[in-house]
């Protein structure tokens, strides 16, 4: 396992109470539990009738309460120094209205709510986690490098999601404009422990290893180890600059690439199916809005959005954190031997009685740029 630098100053010593927004999800959970692990005094704003499952037994201080509120907002946020803001509402499918509206004065409203009350407060900084999905991308070739500079493009059908984080992005902007101190760490697909809910890909992995995955479709999209995007809001914390943007990613990984390590970690073979992405894209346009209303809380799979996505095979440019936070990338096959032993551990998932003879593979090269 690759180790990290630690990184100084911005820990502790220099932190007053710390607010983590979303401190249950995937990546809350993990930045939760290193700031503790750092010495850092950690309050969380999370919903009652969440599941919090990821903070249980954890020395944190619970403020309960929905970013939608204004003044419940304002009082998470009352006696804290800095502030990570890693809520968000997440859904590939495009939905209606009510679901769109949801997503948007959820990632969109809450968003400038938690910045007004920061700098009622005086926070002293606030990092909020932004998505790859809100990046923009050369039009006239998706797999190109994205970085920083490129603008988000709103006329190609964009679900409802990323959407909002382009638009909490413009929040974010409108904050420091008004004298906040706030940075945006973006990131990529998360693969890792602590995932209690579970994330896209964290279900992905439990069907996989329960033998649940009956086909694939070819693409790829950039993921990020949850120990690399943690240390990217902690980088973002202690060295961004004000009012910039840095994209956190581990590589890119085709879906042959996944399905292998996934064989190499969990011991069963991948599906026999590989499906093209065309056909599978038809399928989804006719299946999800029949899913969506026979059974509208289930999780989806492979919706319209999500192979849109994966056929568009998006990489990441990170020379931006590389060159002015001093990030590096780890493991992400590491990040995926974690997530797997800590959903075993969990009992979401039984070990494999006999092996299958699948041949290990080398350690996957970090990303470049």
């Amino acid at each position: 396992m690759v180790e990290q630098e630690r990184v100084p100053a911005a820990t502790a010593t220099a932190m007053g109470k710390v607010l983590v927004t979303g401190g249950a999800g995937h990546l809350g959970a993990n930045l939760v539990r290193r700031l503790l692990a750092d010495g850092v005094s950690v309050r969380t704003l999370v919903r009652r009738d969440s599941n919090n499952a990821a903070l249980q037994g954890l020395d944190v201080e619970w403020c309960f309460g929905d970013l939608r509120d204004p003044e419940a907002t304002e009082l998470a946020v009352r006696g804290c120094s800095h502030v990570y803001h890693c809520a968000a509402s997440l859904s590939t499918v495009y939905g209606g209205v009510a679901a769109a509206r949801e997503i948007y004065e959820s990632n969109v409203l809450g968003t400038r709510n938690l910045l007004r009350a920061a700098r009622l407060a005086r926070v002293t900084r606030v990092v909020v986690t932004g998505s790859f999905s809100a990046t923009g991308y050369d039009l006239d070739d998706p797999s190109r490098p994205a970085n920083e500079t490129m603008p988000f493009f709103p006329f190609a059908r964009p679900l409802p999601y990323e959407q909002s984080k382009a638009l909490a992005e413009h929040e974010v902007l409108k904050a420091f404009a008004d004298g906040l101190d706030v940075v945006v760490a973006t990131s990529c697909a998360i693969l890792g422990p602590h995932d209690h809910k579970p994330s896209r890909m964290g279900q992905v992995l439990c069907d996989f290893a329960r033998g649940r995955v009956p086909a694939y479709i070819p693409g790829g999209f950039e993921f990020v180890a949850a120990r690399d995007i943690v240390q990217g809001h902690v980088l973002a914390m202690a060295r961004g600059r004000a009012g910039q943007k840095y994209i956190i990613a581990t590589r890119f990984c085709t879906m042959d690439e996944l399905m292998g390590w996934f064989e190499q970690v969990t011991g069963r073979r991948r599906p026999r199916l590989r499906l093209p992405p065309a056909l599978m894209a038809g399928i989804a346009e006719v299946m999800t809005p029949v899913l969506s209303r026979l059974r509208p809380h289930a999780p989806q799979r492979l919706t319209p959005g999500a192979v849109r996505i994966l056929r568009m095979q998006r990489h990441a440019d990170c020379s931006k954190a590389r060159q002015e936070l001093g990030y590096e990338p780890t493991d992400i096959v590491d990040a995926i031997r974690e997530a797997y032993e800590d959903f075993v551990r969990r009992g979401l998932i039984e070990r494999p009685r006999t092996a299958t003879g699948v041949k290990p593979e080398t350690t996957a090269p970090a990303a470049s740029g």
